[in-house]
């Protein structure tokens, strides 16, 4: 039988990597350096939701 025990280190996800994934024009990226000055302003002008 499997050993379901879960630290709360694990819980929380404490030393997880999480990359940041964005969402314009319909597309998912996760960085924006091959993006355009159009695009960038774009990000820039977005209202930050936290």
């Amino acid at each position: 039988m499997r050993n379901n025990n879960i630290s709360n280190a694990e819980r929380t996800g404490k030393g997880v990597k999480f990359e940041r994934i964005r969402r314009i024009t319909g597309y998912l990226v996760g960085t924006v350096d091959r993006w355009n000055d159009a695009k960038k302003s774009e990000l820039n002008e977005r209202v930050k939701h936290t």
